[in-house]
């Protein structure tokens, strides 16, 4: 298995673990819920870290990943971790993982 497939599964393997957490779960559990929010947090970061490891050559043979904005959140989240807007959290783990993950399993498959 290449580098990229590792960093590939790590990627899809953090964004499961994020959506199945948020699931049955608003935006205000997420407010109240230390916890859930530091594991959704990290989540997204091993996500960016993952992310920010493949390489720019299966990056431009992968079409439909916003891989530059993935390695920034994950920048964000780590340097900026003073001041998390739990908005773009919830909106990231709701909206933008379950596209991502369908994405991911037909790169994983292939």
């Amino acid at each position: 298995m290449s580098k990229d497939e590792v960093r590939l599964r790590h990627m899809l393997e953090a964004a499961r673990k994020a959506v199945q957490l948020a699931q049955g779960r608003t935006r205000e559990a997420l407010e109240a819920d230390e916890t859930l929010t530091l594991a959704l947090t990290r989540l997204l970061e091993i996500l960016g870290e993952a992310a920010k490891g493949i390489s720019e050559e299966a990056k431009r043979r992968t079409s439909g990943i916003a891989w530059k904005e993935i390695a920034g959140t994950r920048d964000r989240l780590i340097h900026g971790y003073f001041d998390v807007d739990l908005d773009i959290i919830w909106q990231i783990v709701t909206k933008d993982l379950p596209p991502l993950i369908a994405h991911l399993e037909k790169l994983v498959a292939e």
